[in-house]
């Protein structure tokens, strides 16, 4: 009998994940707050349908939502998904939240007989589209089983990080660190080596061939060379995301000066209008503050 999922979030993310799934065979409803990627995943073999109906026949739901608020209000609002699932179904919950959050989340679910795999995700749409992200996971074991199928559909590399949820967030926490202040030190290096007579073509053909070279700086420096800032991962991910990290960080007694550092400039480039702009955006601050003239689209 084929699994049936509900993929909660049919972002970049979220609708990658959810094609992913119905190549796998599953029954996949989807559902967001926005009617057109419905549509397009019906289209697609998918379905759709109201949550008080599908939730009681659903073996997991994946939840790939922007923040703990919009996870909390898809298991627990007043039209929450947690409440109406069938005992020993599993919840996937794949945005980037606080620890405690997580293990909040693992808690209340239990109560309902649900079980709660912490699983943040890496690698971009591209890799959601072709099932080959990386999960971060931690949870129970019955979790895992649960989720196993899921797991396999989406995921290249499944990190089996403990047996009860938070340790998961925790270390999307560290990697988001990392892809955070490397968007934006792409970003400064890039428009330093403008002021140097460096093009962002030959910056990008030299440093990604060399030491300096980094995943994200290899994905998003093209984006600025193209100057197409269609967002797949938008600017108004980071503040958030480098404000998880910071806030979880204060509350372990760590100083993370470089991380807020980053999260200045995201600050300031959703103070510019580009937070909905790819993130590689952030790139137009530095510029504006050095009176630089990025590359515009080549489309």
């Amino acid at each position: 009998m084929s699994l049936n999922v509900a993929i909660f979030g049919l972002g970049s993310m979220g609708y990658g994940m959810a094609q992913s799934c119905l190549r796998a065979g599953m029954n996949v409803y989807g559902f967001d707050v926005v009617s057109d990627p419905v549509s397009r995943l019906v289209a697609e073999g998918g379905m759709a349908g109201s949550v008080t109906d599908v939730a009681p026949r659903l073996d997991a739901v994946v939840v790939v939502v922007l923040n703990a608020a919009q996870v909390e209000n898809v298991l627990f609002g007043e039209d929450g998904v947690a409440e109406r699932l069938q005992a020993g179904s599993v919840v996937m919950a794949c945005a980037t939240v606080p620890p405690d959050f997580a293990k909040d989340m693992e808690h209340r679910c239990a109560a309902e007989g649900v079980h709660y795999l912490d699983a943040p995700i890496s690698g971009g749409s591209a890799k959601a589209a072709l099932g080959k992200l990386g999960i971060m996971a931690s949870g129970t074991k019955d979790a895992f089983a649960a989720a196993e199928p899921v797991l396999d559909a989406t995921a290249e590399t499944v990190f089996h990080l403990g047996d009860k949820a938070g340790a998961g967030s925790a270390m999307k926490a560290v990697n988001q660190l990392l892809a955070g202040v490397h968007i934006a030190t792409m970003a400064e290096a890039l428009t330093f080596g403008m002021t140097q007579g460096i093009s962002p073509e030959t910056f990008v053909d030299v440093i990604t061939k060399c030491a300096g070279n980094s995943w994200m700086l290899e994905n998003r420096a093209p984006h600025v060379v193209a100057g197409d800032y269609t967002p797949h991962s938008q600017v108004n991910i980071w503040p958030k995301d480098l404000g998880i990290v910071l806030e979880t960080a204060r509350t372990a007694g760590f100083h993370a000066p470089i991380a807020e550092t980053a999260l200045a400039q995201y600050m300031r480039a959703v103070e510019m209008g580009l937070g909905h702009e790819d993130d590689a955006a952030v790139t137009k601050v530095y510029a504006k503050n050095a009176g630089l003239t990025l590359p515009d689209s080549q489309s």
